[in-house]
């Protein structure tokens, strides 16, 4: 028999304590990852999930986008974090009458799968790719992609989360890469794409340039140690006509100096063709003294003023200034090069201005190697500096500079440096450590290049996208809208889209190959392409796309052909056109996409500010001008138990699959969502906080639900309708926190939901179950009204707990109900359950006051069972709790409860500032703060104190209690009041309390014996000489309390198996 088919059978067991469950779910286990099975079976086996799509059928849509992960790598906690969220929501939206379609999607294209597949098939260069063939390379990388599809469907099913496998989209699909090919032509004809030729970040490790963005992801900066040079440029003249030449003419010194330019890249000097200068910056010529560099005295060079005193050591103490310029009058000074591989470059070795150069380290004078510089190449090209690239695609020299050929750049720093030193060019050569741009899928690190290649012209939108973020998109945390993902889109460049690769989407150009009859044809569509080429393409993949050609219709000679550039497009602009492209828009689902966009919601982690949310972004104004979602979750990053990155080699985390064997999907799910990672703070991984996690939800729903199961003789009615005060409470804080969740969830505000479920459980269990057991004890036939509003409480919390918690709220909603399914249901509503704002506040106090008070039990370890004197509790309008003083009474165990509003009589808690912490912050002002503070000029704003109109925030103060009796007397939390419990003992007292601790002694061996809670039994009792009084004192008490027919008691020891009841006495328990 199945767990699903073992779930509808009932427990058998009739009268009291077999009532519930009406369906047992829980496979007979008390785990809750057994029983989480039982659930996910049942639901695979029922159908659930469609079930909840077919009911909703025709209802409003709540459209949800789900980023796609690779598929060939295995799942980890980020990607777990991100599914708990695409789940909860979904299911709250579906129980709130939305129809809430999701698939999955998976990214198959680009390096990830390359790499993937270069790694299993030993091929470590491009070559080898070209040698096999890339129609057996791709067909490769097609396998390769969805090789732990099984395993990422087994991991999404076991953490409860509902997505459609079966119907999902795959980026490589024909389908999906058509819209993609579409979408590209849209934005040529509106002008947004083009070619050119820029400096972009370019991987050698994996032949092909980069975005920008994509040096912004994480780990894409890593600290790297690199040499550093000063190095000279000996001047030699000036261009006819330039301002060097008026500044040179009247300084000839400075045909006797050299300018000194810093360099964090070497490698890159042997390119250099110019030098740059602020135009408005103050530059000295100074000749070094004799306590300079020993190689360099007499010697003048040229440099920033500001930064003379960084060079002290090499120029000198007594150095000399011996003239001073502003950069622009340094313009067009001509330098001998410092290797002459390109000597004969046109227009190169001149000194020329630009605003980008800087003064905050090295000398103020900038090396250019236009080929390798975004800033060099623009301002080389106002020069009419022609770039020389002598790199090649591997990032080796090449034979364009012949002692370094064949050298990776970074590997040909050493034999450049020591080139450069025995030509006495360097004036210091040091080593810095500094974070520099990495590659995010190799690893390796980048150079700058200039390439041809492809880009969205996202400088044309930009305005229209920060307008439309600002305006239309909600964020959460808020913060990100304006800050980073807005600063972001201020500053947003063109979009390099080529790779220099060959599993991804085609770049849908075809260009001629005779420039004498040059022409450019972009295709959106396959219609289009079996128009032009007379065959329709059935892979729109290389190699098979490369193979279309045609003879070029503007070449009268007939001797040109058209044909596609090689490159493929950047897979971020796959996972971008999702929204459209998984409908295969606008080819098919044309109406229903219009429809659907934008997306009501998204979520990933905050890093995709850079990444997937930015790239939709871009595509959907670009294509659409709106939005592609209209509400974001940009959660933090899930980190290892030390703090630090998950790392599977530090073995810095709890492994998934344990957590899920030993805790629970629900567990796991409950940690996560309640943490403050889902407002855009880190979130440490531990098993502790897992466990924290279950001890705060699971187990007092739970218990709550057990202890209804125990008591119930007959199955109970949902009724709101008791007026006993404490089923009221329960009853108006139900409304609450129905309400509260219901307004989070809308606001995808999960962790302010778990919040709520977290303090409702604790007053549930903790207090109001506590409260009524004696009506339960009583049974439902006495206390009807009791056993109804705890099941209608645990029936409506399941339904509101059931997008948090799915696979426990339906153990407990069919175990209560019967019926098919929770997620069926729908979700509360507030107005349903009676309000009554004052009962709960003033019931919230007592509970305040009786935690406050155990607090000073536990501080001096007075047991709850010892009864106390007396209890004062000082309140502002304290009358409100006397209603409930024989409640604060009962629970506190005192004899009395003394009610007053004169709180200062009682004590009174002085404010400190915290001087080390406020500080930094306040500054002077500190002074000023502690100053109000000590004469009382303050006052309290929530968990801040404002003093002299300053705010102080939590940490920056601390509280003193100021009470006759401070060891007895405590804060009551969230309230401004004090209590004071008098600690008084005496003989009575401690007699009474002995006698509740035997109580609770009996009541243990009841239940050690496998009594029933009705059982009547008799006892016999075994007491020290001197406790004899106090038990037939107390006798008719422990008798009524555990149901004892008849009690003796002895001071004789027992015969056979006796109990422990507490300390030196013993009893014997016997069913009557």
């Amino acid at each position: 028999m199945s767990a699903a088919e073992n779930a509808e059978n009932t427990s058998g067991k009739t009268g009291v304590g077999g009532v519930y469950p009406r369906v047992d779910m829980t496979g007979g286990s008390t785990r809750f990852p057994d029983m989480e099975e039982v659930v996910l079976d049942y639901w695979k086996q029922d159908g659930t999930f469609q079930a909840s799509l077919e009911q909703r059928e025709g209802a409003k849509e709540y459209v949800f986008y789900d980023g796609p992960p690779f598929a060939n790598g295995l799942p980890h906690y980020g990607h777990l974090l991100t599914g708990y969220v695409k789940d909860i929501i979904p299911r709250f939206r579906t129980m709130t009458g939305h129809h809430v379609p999701r698939v999955f999607g998976w990214d198959t294209h680009g390096l990830p799968a390359e790499l993937e597949a270069e790694k299993q098939l030993g091929i470590t260069d491009k070559g080898q790719i070209e040698d096999m063939g890339l129609a057996k390379f791709n067909e490769y990388c097609a396998e390769s992609v969805l090789r732990y599809a099984e395993e990422w469907k087994e991991y999404v099913t076991r953490q409860a989360r509902w997505v459609d496998f079966d119907n999902g989209y795959k980026t490589m699909d024909p389908g999906y890469m058509e819209s993609v090919i579409w979408a590209f032509k849209q934005l040529y004809d509106k002008g947004l794409i083009y070619q050119g030729f820029r400096v972009l970040p370019y991987s050698w490790a994996e032949h092909t340039p980069l975005s920008n963005q994509e040096t912004r992801l994480d780990d894409s900066y890593k600290m790297r140690q690199d040499p550093t040079l000063t190095v000279t440029f000996p001047v030699n003249g000036a261009l006819p006509g330039s301002a060097g030449e008026g500044t040179l003419g009247q300084h000839p010194e400075l045909g006797d100096a050299a300018a000194l330019a810093w360099t964090t890249t070497p490698w890159t000097l042997p390119s250099n063709l110019a030098l740059a200068v602020h135009p408005d910056v103050t530059y000295v010529l100074v000749k070094v003294g004799e306590s300079g560099a020993a190689d360099f005295v007499g010697r003048s060079f040229l440099l920033a003023e500001n930064l003379v005193g960084s060079f002290t050591k090499e120029l000198g103490k007594d150095h000399e200034v011996l003239a001073t310029f502003t950069g622009d009058r340094l313009e067009g000074l001509t330098y001998e090069p410092i290797f002459d591989f390109f000597a004969d470059n046109p227009n190169s070795f001149q000194i020329l201005t630009a605003d980008y150069v800087t003064t905050e380290d090295g000398t103020g004078i900038v090396h250019q190697a236009p080929a390798f510089g975004e800033d060099d190449m623009e301002t080389c090209k106002r020069y009419g500096i022609d770039l020389v690239i002598p790199v090649d695609m591997d990032g080796k020299f090449t034979s364009q500079t012949p002692p370094y050929e064949g050298q990776l750049v970074f590997d040909a720093n050493k034999d450049i440096i020591r080139d450069l030193k025995a030509a006495g060019r360097v004036l210091r050569h040091q080593t810095i450590e500094h974070s520099y741009p990495h590659s995010w899928r190799s690893g390796e690190p980048l150079i700058y290049m200039a390439l041809p290649s492809w880009f969205v012209r996202v400088t044309e939108i930009r305005d229209r996208m920060v307008e439309i973020n600002h305006d239309e998109i909600e964020w959460l945390p808020e913060h990100v809208r304006d800050g980073q993902f807005g600063k972001w889109l201020e500053n947003a460049r063109d979009w390099n889209i080529s790779r220099s690769r060959y599993w991804g989407s085609p770049i849908p150009v075809w260009v001629s190959d005779n420039d004498e009859y040059p022409r450019v044809d972009v295709y959106g569509s396959l219609d289009e392409l079996e128009a032009d080429f007379g065959v329709r393409p059935t892979s729109l993949h290389r190699p098979y796309i490369d193979e279309l050609t045609r003879p070029n219709p503007d070449d009268p000679t007939g001797q040109s052909t058209m044909r596609r550039v090689p490159d493929v497009l950047d897979v971020w602009f796959d996972s971008g056109s999702m929204p459209f492209a998984q409908f295969h828009y606008p080819f098919e689902n044309k109406e229903f996409f219009e429809e659907h966009n934008p997306a009501d919601f998204i979520v990933e982690y905050i890093g995709q500010t850079r990444g997937w949310f930015y790239l939709l972004h871009v595509l959907s104004v670009g294509l659409f001008d709106r939005p592609a979602f209209k509400k974001v979750v940009a959660h933090g990053i899930v980190l290892g138990d030390d703090g630090q990155k998950m790392s599977k080699s530090k073995g810095n985390y709890p492994n998934v699959n344990e957590v899920f064997d030993r805790d629970g999907s629900d567990a796991m799910r409950w940690f996560l969502m309640s943490s403050p990672i889902l407002r855009g703070g880190n979130l440490i991984v531990t098993e502790q906080g897992i466990r924290d996690g279950v001890r705060q939800a699971l187990l007092p729903i739970w218990n709550a639900y057990s202890f209804l199961q125990l008591y119930s003789s007959k199955p109970a009615e949902w009724s709101v309708d008791s007026t006993d005060v404490l089923d009221r409470y329960i009853l108006a804080k139900l409304h609450d926190l129905v309400a509260t969740v219901r307004t989070a969830l809308d606001n995808t505000d999960i962790a302010d939901a778990t919040d709520a479920v977290r303090q409702f459980a604790d007053a549930l269990t903790n207090w109001y179950v506590r409260r009524s057991r004696d009506r339960f004890w009583s049974g439902d036939d006495a206390h009807p009204e009791a056993f109804n509003t705890l099941y209608t409480v645990l029936e409506v919390l399941t339904r509101v707990t059931a997008p948090l918690l799915p696979m426990t709220s339906e153990v407990i909603w069919r175990g209560l109900t019967g019926e098919r399914s929770v997620h069926l249901a729908d979700f509360p509503v507030a107005e349903d359950f009676p309000a009554d704002a004052d009962l709960v506040a003033t019931m919230d106090a007592t509970r305040g006051v009786c935690s406050a008070a155990s607090s000073v039990r536990k501080a001096h370890k007075l047991r709850n069972r010892l009864p106390l004197p007396s209890l004062t509790v000082a309140l502002p309008d304290s009358e409100q709790l006397a209603p409930f003083a024989a409640i604060i009474r009962d629970e506190v165990n005192v004899k009395d409860i003394e009610l007053t509003s004169d709180v200062d009589s009682v004590g009174t808690f002085e404010v400190v500032v915290n001087a080390r912490a406020a500080g930094p912050r306040l500054g002077r002002d500190v002074q000023r703060v502690i100053k109000a503070v000590k004469s009382g000029n303050y006052e309290r704003v929530g968990d801040k104190v404002v003093a002299d109109g300053i705010e102080l925030n939590e940490d920056e103060y601390t509280e003193r209690l100021v009470a006759a009796n401070p060891e007895s007397t405590a804060r009551i939390d969230g309230l401004d009041g004090l209590v004071v419990l008098d600690m008084t003992l005496t003989e009575e007292l401690e007699a009474e309390g002995w006698a509740a601790d035997v109580i609770r002694g009996l009541q243990d061996a009841r239940k050690a014996t496998g009594l029933e809670v009705s059982d009547r039994i008799s006892v016999v009792l075994s007491v020290p000489e001197e406790k004899k009084e106090w038990a037939e004192r107390h006798r008719d008490l422990i008798a009524g309390e555990v149901l004892a027919v008849e009690l003796d008691v002895t001071t004789d020891e027992l015969a056979g198996d006796a109990h422990d009841v507490v300390k030196g006495v013993k009893a014997t328990v016997a069913k009557r």
